[in-house]
């Protein structure tokens, strides 16, 4: 089998490709997290905390010399990362919440059995009954 032939076997499997559109859609939702992190849930929480912002937060190990820049551990801007990342953790999880308790109401209502299997179960109790 030729490498050619191999890889388009391999590419058009749908495994490859929902992997892919999963990745797209992955990647656009990260957008619109980051949006909603930044935008809307960050501002009220930084007027609360009165602006607080660790990212300036950092410890100078060796200060600049001459045009060699200082040494610093930037250890606020970790910190800052941690926090957003929290946020953003809980924001996913509260609306992968709420998709799954809108997924379980749908789920919630039964079909109706089709006609076939209705009429089957009448003839079925019926029978019984003549018993």
């Amino acid at each position: 089998m030729s490498m050619l032939k191999e890889f388009k076997e391999f590419a058009v499997k749908g495994n490859v490709v929902d992997m892919a559109v999963g990745i797209i859609i992955g990647v656009a939702f990260g957008k619109i997290i980051s949006s909603l992190v930044g935008d809307v849930i960050m501002p009220p929480i930084g007027f609360v905390l009165g602006g607080v912002d660790f990212s300036n937060l950092s410890v100078v190990i060796q200060e600049a010399i001459g045009k060699k820049p200082a040494v610093v551990i930037s250890y606020g801007k970790f910190l800052q990362t941690v926090i957003d990342f929290i946020i953003i953790a809980f924001v996913i999880f509260m609306t992968v919440k709420a998709m799954n308790a809108f997924k379980k109401k749908e789920e919630e209502a039964p079909a109706a059995p089709p006609n076939q299997e209705v009429l089957l179960a009448e003839i079925r109790d019926l029978l019984k009954d003549k018993k």
